[in-house]
């Protein structure tokens, strides 16, 4: 990390606190506000907290930019990109550039969100309740776990069940920065050290925190994104598991219409962990990019448009065909019509897609049939049940369900599929390191194509 990176890291930890503290009159003023007087009190490590979260929130990660990079490096004809921004277009055409500010975005977000769970992590000691030391320390696990998660499957080539995945992963940093003096100059960890650090985070979060956490996330968030983990790692038991665990016991429960799971305010049933968006506050950078201007997007047709190739995936009935609306002679999807509605991040379809696959893959039937399972979701979409169910089927059946909710180029390398003539580990679709961070650490090598 630069320390023009970590200068910005200490100004949003100050700002995090400053704004967030009501009692304005025991607080030091802002230009000798110190690190220690930053972290030195429960309420500000929990304010600090609360920023992580805000920051994972932003449109650089999960506000947006994180769904829309996956959609399109996967794309191979299912979608459009008709905006004027060149960097999502470089995503698009798979000739990334070291100085795309997307990218740079993406990896200096995730660190900084890193720091701020780090913050917390180190100063827990300030926190007097062992419940609330708990919680706080299991949210600050599960949201370093998250972006380890997904800073090493965009930046590292994909995870492979049947080899020791020793290739260049991310740098793992797990000591906070308040202070110049602290910062470090890390090199790359392997792909399976970056993975076991995500599992070991997700599951101590698992173990930490409560079952309910009002939106914030709670142990069966923390499962579910295990889940999620362990079926891009081919590890379909534990998945299987995972999700078992997080159906039968979270208490959430897909919409009873397909419909009723986008567009909300508030989290709906199916709602896992969703991103809080308000008029006052939150991003929704999907909408930017996935919506018409009329709703709130950035151009008349929508910067991303839904091409025909996609159609052919469906069979009528189902409403999730009729799940898009009218761009000025595009077709749009629904999912991302209002301006400020929660950004989705795990939702309950997800982990009945995982079990089911989990369970056709292991020739087992925890909770129930893949059959059943993925018949169950066609139900809720108003199609017909499909007898005799396959692979492919239910490959299928993720596709529809999930479509645009940032799992293609994810899905396509964990299945080893191709994006056009690229085959899934082609070094194009893997982000190169930003060159900025490349210039000032020694220690970070540059991904194989980008030199």
């Amino acid at each position: 990390m630069k320390t023009t990176y970590i200068n910005r890291i200490i100004l949003s930890l100050l700002t995090v606190v400053l704004i967030s503290c009501a009692d304005n009159l025991n607080l030091e003023p802002e230009q000798s506000l110190t690190p220690d007087a930053a972290t030195g009190s429960e309420k500000n490590i929990q304010n600090i907290l609360t920023g992580a979260y805000d920051l994972a929130g932003q449109g650089e990660l999960y506000g947006g930019q994180i769904y829309l990079a996956s959609e399109l490096l996967a794309n191979d004809g299912e979608i459009f990109w008709g905006g004027t921004f060149s960097q999502p277009g470089e995503f698009n055409r798979k000739r990334i550039t070291t100085t795309n500010s997307f990218v740079a975005d993406l990896w200096i977000e995730g660190y900084e969100t890193i720091n701020q769970a780090n913050i917390v992590l180190d100063n827990l000691n300030v926190v007097t309740e062992d419940s609330d030391k708990n919680r706080m320390e299991g949210e600050a696990k599960f949201i370093r776990g998250m972006m380890y998660f997904e800073l090493v499957r965009f930046f590292a080539q994909p995870y492979e069940t049947t080899q020791a995945n020793n290739g260049l992963g991310v740098p793992i940093v797990l000591n906070s920065v308040t202070d110049a003096s602290q910062i470090e100059f890390p090199s790359r960890s392997t792909i399976s050290e970056v993975y076991s650090q995500a599992i070991n985070d997700l599951t101590d979060a698992y173990n930490l925190l409560p079952e309910s956490n009002e939106e914030f996330a709670d142990k069966y968030t923390a499962e579910a994104l295990l889940a999620r983990i362990y079926l891009q790692q081919g590890n379909y038991p534990a998945a299987r598991d995972a999700a078992n665990d997080v159906i039968e016991n979270s208490g959430h429960v897909i919409t009873t219409t397909y419909e009723g799971a986008f567009n909300n305010e508030f989290n709906s049933t199916e709602d896992i962990l969703a991103w809080q968006v308000t008029a006052q506050d939150g991003i929704n950078d999907m909408n930017t990019y996935w919506s018409t201007r009329e709703f709130g997007g950035r151009s008349l047709t929508a910067d991303v448009s839904i091409e025909l190739p996609y159609f052919d995936y469906f069979t009528v009935p189902d409403d999730r065909m009729d799940f898009f609306y009218e761009g000025n002679g595009t077709d749009v999807t629904t999912k991302w019509q209002a301006q400020f509605a929660n950004v989705l991040f795990i939702r309950v379809a997800e982990m009945h897609l995982i079990r089911a696959e989990s369970n056709f893959r292991e020739g087992t039937g925890v909770g129930m049939s893949a059959e059943d399972e993925i018949n169950a979701i066609r139900t809720r979409a108003n199609a017909d049940p499909i007898p005799g169910i396959t692979l492919q089927d239910i490959l299928d059946e993720r596709k529809r369900e999930l479509a645009f909710e940032g799992f293609a180029i994810h899905d396509i390398k964990r299945l080893h599929l191709n994006v056009g003539n690229l085959p899934y580990n082609d070094e194009s679709l893997v982000l190169p390191i930003p060159q900025r961070d490349i210039d000032t650490n020694d220690n970070l090598e540059q991904n194989p194509g980008y030199n």
